[in-house]
Formats: C-alpha cells, structure tokens, sequence
C-alpha cells in the first residue's frame, strides 16, 4: 500500500475528476488502490472523511490522504527497471530492506511500481506516476502478457507442460491458460518461457510447485511489447512514446 505522501505538491488546472483518478493522478498508486484507501477512511475531502468512492472532485475541493494534501502531477513519467533480486518492490519497507525506489537516484517527479515482483524475482518492471496506466497495465482484465524466464528443478515432462498451458489449480483460484515454451532441459534443470496476463502473488512458482517442479531463478523479460532487453540489473530508462502507446493498445 501506497501511504508515503512525504510532501509532495503538484498543480494543475482542474474542473471535475473521480476522486480515484485524483489520487491517482497524484503519482500516489493506482485508481483501484484509491478506492481501497477511501474505503479505509484515510482520505479527506474539504477537511471531512469520505469512505464511499464516487465523489467528483471539483476545482475548490482539497483533497487529503493520511493527512497529507495531494495535488494532481501533470507531467507523466514512466520508467522501465530491471530489477535485481533482494530489493522490495515498494515505496517503503516497514523492516528496512531496500526498496527498488532506492535505484531511482535522478528521477525527480514521485512514481510508484505497476504491479509487483517477489524479493528474489528480477527482471522488468514499470514505474510511472500515472494511475490510470498503472490500472490498465496492471489489471488481469486487460490481459496484458507479461513474459517469464523460469529456470526449475528436476524435468519438465510434457504432462506437465500440459497442465501449465492448460491452467493448473493452485488451491484459491485456477490459473488460466498460459503459453510455454521449453527452451533447455539438462543436469536435473529446466528452462521455459511462460506468458502469463494474470498477476497473482507469487503465481509462477506456485504453478510449477503445484505440477512437481521447484523455481530456482525467476525473471520477468517482457510486459507486453515492453521488453527487457539488454537493461543491465539495477539500471532504468524511460519508455518511448511509442511503446507506451502500443503497450496499451
């Protein structure tokens, strides 16, 4: 959760927005992680509590979340990092582990992660201060691939290949279908590629534990068209114009 405000102010000319596209358009997280803070009671319009989403923000309004003013950013950034194992994908932790906010030394404007990567999972991840495309990107409805590059334990049969296309149950939910591609298979280990849209916590290994095969390393190497590429660990870029329109086509 997104609750780090830390004094940033941003302006911009407003006439009515969704209270949850307001907070989100203060680079604080995405929309539907302001509709759970205002369900919370943490957000304040006019100095007054509101715990039902909906509310239309207009240009007098103030609006508040823990206490901390917002003010819309209107300049939009989105960054792609390839993030190494062993940092946090957080603004903040609670236990002082590093956060992947700690690589980001000369970005100036707030921006927050699309979506998460386990502590010792690596490879791409976006960051912007816009919510709106961190909904869009993030949200399984939008089924938006994100690639994989899973090196496992013991041999990937083809039943077992079989099950993970087919979708396998993890207990809470079934996974959908996914596409995989054995890439080697040598010396008790396996590497494939898999293409998932859904982004459940720890998904991935929990689909290979689940058909008899233990992750040893995990990175994600592509979400969308947004591709990993040579982006060295601990290293960001921006995202062109283009592929931030094709992303979200």
């Amino acid at each position: 959760m997104v609750i780090d405000i830390g004094g940033f102010r941003y302006c911009c000319i407003l006439l009515s927005m969704r209270l949850n596209k307001y907070i989100a358009a203060a680079g604080i997280c995405s929309r539907r992680k302001a509709d759970e803070l205002t369900v919370q009671g943490r957000v304040k319009i006019n100095g007054k509590t509101v715990s039902t989403p909906g509310y239309d923000v207009g240009d007098k309004d103030t609006v508040e979340v823990d206490g901390h003013m917002l003010y819309p950013e209107t300049k939009k950034i989105y960054i792609a990092l390839n993030k190494p194992a062993g940092y946090i994908t957080s603004l903040k932790d609670e236990k002082g582990r590093p956060t992947v906010m700690d690589l980001l030394e000369d970005v100036e404007s707030r921006v927050f992660p699309v979506g998460r990567l386990d502590f010792d999972t690596t490879g791409l991840l976006i960051l912007t201060n816009d919510g709106d495309f961190s909904y869009k990107v993030a949200h399984p409805g939008h089924e938006i691939l994100k690639t994989y590059r899973v090196c496992v334990e013991g041999v990937l049969s083809k039943e077992r290949l079989a099950k993970l296309r087919k979708g396998v149950d993890l207990g809470d939910f079934v996974s959908s279908p996914a596409f995989v591609e054995l890439i080697k298979q040598n010396h008790g280990n396996a590497i494939t590629d898999i293409k998932i849209h859904e982004g459940k916590n720890r998904q991935i290994r929990k689909m290979f534990a689940a058909v008899g095969n233990k992750v040893k390393t995990l990175e994600r190497t592509a979400i969308g068209n947004i591709k990993l590429g040579g982006l060295k660990p601990g290293h960001y870029r921006k995202l062109k114009r283009e592929e931030i329109r094709e992303l979200l086509e």
